[in-house]
This record gives structure tokens, C-alpha cells and sequence, in this order.
């Protein structure tokens, strides 16, 4: 929500993540992403862009929070926050639930869609992604205006299951999870290769920005090792939220940078817009900034400025602040 709204989730009411398979809980399933946000995508679009969103979405399941009716002309992907990644597994649980007479589901196990409608699944998922990212490529490349891709990957994200192949390929791992982590992760660099081959082959990589992140720090009961940063995903500890991100633009930035400042994901917004000559909404307070000039230039957009996370608990919540050099957190109800 932050990534999508350039805000600070807690300042428009997105304190937690959605309930996950929200359509069994009618009290929660008109939850989403408020629809009074002006987001990315939808600034992108009106700003003449081609746009898609590819994997997953976690924004809402009601059909006012639908990627296709939030500024993407293009969705391919499921809407809950996390997926199995075998559909001979997936597909098979969801037809024995809909025989027994079901009609809610559980959102790990529920079809793939385009567009809103449902697909039969022929690929390991992480797999099935990048093929589709592949012909977003190509299509955009048909068309005369610019394009935006958000290619939300769902690998490594639990339940830890790879290919046979590239489980073979870290077969040296004793750990089986770290094992599997692994072999995910290679999943998602061979399908990050595909889609930089297909830009290629269109002509549009040098012109093309792409930024690589992750949402959170690594799972460390699911194979993940953040090291040497403390604790990971779900903690206000740098192990929680300081991830590794890299811009590649070859007609904009010299390569082989390494830049030592922080910045957040809550920054695309701004950055992204100036590079598209689209309009900030008047009405949306972004609390993200335009980095891109400084990323040129190799100093710290936000020399002086806190940037913060929180983590809400019933009753409580958890904040890490960093400024510069220096960083507080606070953790549980009774952390002084």
C-alpha cells in the first residue's frame, strides 16, 4: 500500500495487512487499499502510460479494489497475499473444494486470473509470472506510448516449494528450507533474465528503469538469512526492512554504483512521476521523495530526514526510526 500510494500506510488507514482470504469474513471483505488514494498506476495512466501489474496484489478483493479498476490496464496474477506454486496442486485442491459444494476458498489455492477471468495454470508459478512479464514486453513494444511494469513476484515468499532442477542445483545445502530458498530465488533470477532479454529484443532496455527490491527482509524460520542485520521479516530491526535495491538505466546512470544512503520505496512515486511528466495529485500528501537527481549525483536525498517503520500489534505497536547514522527502536507494549 505504501509502494502504490507513495504514503505512509498508517496515515490512510492501512495500520495492518489485509485478513488473508478476506471473502470468507464478510466483515472484511469490502477491505482495501481506500479508494480516495490517487495511486502510482493510476497517476502512470493518466500521465499516457501503457500499464501492468504482474503476481500478486494484497490491495483488496472486492471489485473496486481490482488492479484493472486501480490504474492497470494489464493484470495477470491472484489478488490474496500468497500463493502455492504448483498448479497441478493448486488447480486440484480448488476443483475438489468447489465438487464438495464450497464457494469461498482459501486464496493460496484459487486460480490464477487475467483480467478477472480465471486461468488454467501450465507452470510453476514463478515460472508462469515471468512468461507473462515477457509478453507485457512485447506487447508494450507494439504500442506507440511508455510503459509501466510492476512485476510482484511471490517467490521465496512461504510455502517453500521449488522445481526439481533447481533444487539439484543447490543440492550442497544440507538445510532443506535454506535448500529451497534457494533454488526459489534462482527462479525468479532466471525469470528477471527472460524479461531483460525480451527488453532487448524490443529495443527498449537501454531507455528502460528498472528497479529490483524486496518488500521485507527474508523469513529466517523459512530458510532466509539477513545477515549480518538483526532479526527479519515482520521485525522493526534493520533484518525486517533494510533490503538490498539496485536502479539499472543505461541511458540515465553510469553503472557499478554503490550508494551508501538509504532510501524508500515510499520514493518511487515522486521519482517516478517527474521521469513521466505526470501530475502529483493536489490532494495526496506524499511522504515519499524524488531521489532520482541525487542517485545521479551520488549524495543522500534525505540528509536530516527520519525515515520510520512500524509494525502495529493489538495494543501495541513497534517503530524503528533511522536518521543519518543513528537509529531508535521501540518493541512491545512495555519497551520504555
Amino acid at each position: 500500500m505504501g509502494l502504490m500510494a507513495g504514503r505512509y500506510p498508517h496515515n490512510f488507514g492501512g495500520t495492518y495487512n489485509l485478513p488473508p482470504s478476506a471473502t470468507q469474513f464478510q466483515k472484511y471483505a469490502n477491505q482495501g487499499i481506500p479508494t480516495s488514494e490517487v495511486l502510482l498506476s493510476t497517476m502512470l495512466q493518466k500521465a499516457g502510460y501503457f500499464t501492468g501489474v504482474i503476481g500478486k496484489w494484497h490491495l483488496g478483493f472486492a471489485s473496486e479494489f481490482h488492479p484493472n479498476a486501480c490504474g492497470f490496464d494489464e493484470f495477470f496474477g491472484f489478488l490474496g497475499g500468497g500463493h502455492m506454486y504448483f498448479p497441478e496442486q493448486y488447480q486440484a485442491i480448488h476443483e475438489r473444494q468447489k465438487k464438495a459444494g464450497k464457494t469461498v476458498f482459501n486464496e493460496y489455492q484459487t486460480p490464477l486470473e487475467h483480467n478477472g477471468e480465471e486461468v488454467v495454470g501450465t507452470e510453476y508459478l514463478t515460472d508462469a509470472l515471468s512468461r507473462e512479464a515477457v509478453n507485457f514486453v512485447s506487447h508494450a513494444a507494439d504500442k506507440k506510448q511508455p510503459f509501466f511494469l510492476y512485476l510482484a513476484y511471490n517467490a521465496p515468499h512461504t510455502p517453500l516449494e521449488a522445481k526439481e532442477d533447481d533444487l539439484a542445483k543447490f543440492a550442497s545445502i544440507p538445510d532443506e528450507k535454506r535448500r529451497t530458498y534457494a533454488a526459489m530465488v534462482w527462479a525468479v533470477d532466471r525469470g528477471v533474465g527472460k524479461l531483460t532479454e525480451a527488453l532487448k529484443a524490443t529495443g527498449t532496455f537501454d531507455n528502460t528503469l528498472i528497479v529490483f527490491l524486496s518488500d521485507n527482509g527474508g523469513k529466517t524460520s523459512a530458510g532466509a538469512n539477513n545477515g549480518p542485520l538483526r532479526e527479519g521479516k515482520g521485525s522493526i530491526m534493520e533484518g525486517g526492512i533494510r533490503v538490498p535495491m539496485f536502479f539499472h538505466w543505461p541511458a540515465q546512470l553510469t553503472g557499478g554504483k554503490r550508494l551508501d544512503f538509504p532510501i524508500s520505496s515510499l520514493d518511487y512515486y515522486p521519482t517516478f512521476a517527474r521521469l513521466a511528466g505526470a501530475d502529483l495529485p493536489a490532494e495526496q500528501k506524499l511522504d515519499g521523495l524524488d531521489v532520482m537527481e541525487a542517485i545521479q549525483q551520488g549524495r543522500n536525498p534525505r540528509e536530516g530526514q527520519a525515515l520510520f517503520a512500524l509494525r502495529h500489534f493489538n495494543g501495541f505497536h513497534n517503530v524503528g526510526i533511522r536518521q543519518d547514522r543513528w537509529k531508535a527502536t521501540r518493541r512491545g507494549p512495555n519497551s520504555p
